[in-house]
C-alpha cells in the first residue's frame, strides 16, 4: 500500500513517475545512462548488480523487477538468489566476483571500503570505467530502494514480470513516453 494519498492504494513506481514527471524525467534518464549506456559491464551484469543490491536491501519491489530484467538479458534464473545466499560459492563468472564484493560492501558498510577492495577489482582485469559503472549502479539502486520503500510501493510477481519485460523491451528511456507531456 503506497504512502502517497494521491496514488492508488496498489500504485506502482510508474504511477509515481506519472504523478511527479518533473522529478521522474531526469531520474529515468540517469537510469538510461547508467543501465544502458556504453560500459565495460554488459546490460545483464548491470541488471544483476541492480537485483543483487535490491536483494541485499530487502527491497522486494526492485529486487523482483530487476531479477526478472536480468533474466531477460540471460542471467540464470537462480543466480541472484545464490549470490544473496553466499557470494563466494555462487556460480558467477569469477571476474565479476570482486565487483560484487565492492557492491556488497558499499551497500552494507560504505565507509569500510578500502584500497585493498579496489585492488581486487584491478587484479581481476577491470578498469576505471568498470569500477565507476558498478559503483554507479550500486548507488542508483541504493537510492531507488529507499525511494520505493519510503513511498510504500509494493507489487506482486505478475507485476515484476510485466515491468521486467517492459524494461528489457523499451529500456529506461522508453518509460518517458508513458509520462504526461505537461506538468498539470
Amino acid at each position: 500500500m503506497t504512502f502517497l494519498t494521491s496514488i492508488a492504494e496498489n500504485g506502482v513506481l510508474l504511477d509515481v513517475f506519472k504523478a511527479f514527471p518533473a522529478a521522474a524525467r531526469p531520474l529515468i534518464m540517469y537510469h538510461e545512462v547508467v543501465m544502458r549506456g556504453p560500459s565495460p559491464l554488459t546490460v545483464a551484469e548491470r541488471e544483476l548488480i541492480a537485483a543483487y543490491v535490491s536483494g541485499l536491501n530487502a527491497c522486494t519491489y526492485c529486487h523482483g523487477i530487476h531479477t526478472i530484467t536480468a533474466q531477460t538479458f540471460g542471467v540464470p534464473e537462480q543466480l541472484v538468489q545464490a549470490l544473496l545466499q553466499d557470494l563466494e560459492t555462487a556460480l558467477v563468472e569469477e571476474k565479476l566476483r570482486p565487483l560484487l564484493r565492492i557492491v556488497r560492501r558499499l551497500t552494507a558498510l560504505p565507509s569500510r571500503l578500502v584500497q585493498a577492495d579496489i585492488d581486487t577489482v584491478r587484479d581481476a582485469g577491470w578498469n576505471d570505467a568498470a569500477l565507476h559503472d558498478a559503483v554507479a549502479v550500486c548507488a542508483l539502486f541504493n537510492f531507488m530502494n529507499r525511494y520505493v520503500e519510503g513511498l510504500g510501493l509494493s507489487a506482486d510477481e505478475g507485476y515484476f514480470q510485466v515491468a521486467g519485460h517492459r524494461i528489457h523491451d523499451v529500456g529506461y528511456a522508453g518509460l518517458l513516453r508513458l509520462l504526461p507531456q505537461s506538468e498539470g
